[in-house]
């Protein structure tokens, strides 16, 4: 299952997120997406991150099969696919690394998105 939810004035974009998800995390995880500005960005990377600036992308995991996922709404399209997919990979377990770094290209390219 996947919710989006838009924060913002700015239309959603149609992009395949729904596809990504289940090829990453599978049909039954329940995610929600949450398109959000950069005030909010600041306040969530503030609170739970310690760190006082804008965030491109914040990834929550509640459970191994729940989540929730923050996008800064003013990035391209194009850098949101990848945001999403690097956000996947967290709530998938994977802190940064060489091996998420690995994980994450694998990922591009078998979505097409290099």
């Amino acid at each position: 299952m996947l919710d989006v939810t838009n924060l913002t004035k700015r239309t959603t974009p149609k992009l395949p997120f729904r596809g990504i998800k289940e090829k990453i995390l599978g049909k039954k995880y329940e995610l929600s997406l949450v398109l959000a500005g950069g005030r909010l960005m600041r306040k969530l990377n503030k609170e739970r991150r310690g760190k006082d600036i804008e965030a491109d992308t914040l990834s929550f995991s509640f459970s191994d099969k729940e989540g929730e996922i923050f996008i800064n709404a003013k990035t391209t399209r194009e850098k949101m696919l990848f945001l999403f997919v690097h956000s996947l990979l967290h709530l998938k377990g994977l802190k940064h690394s060489e091996k998420m770094e690995k994980e994450e290209k694998d990922w591009h390219n078998k979505l097409k998105l290099a």
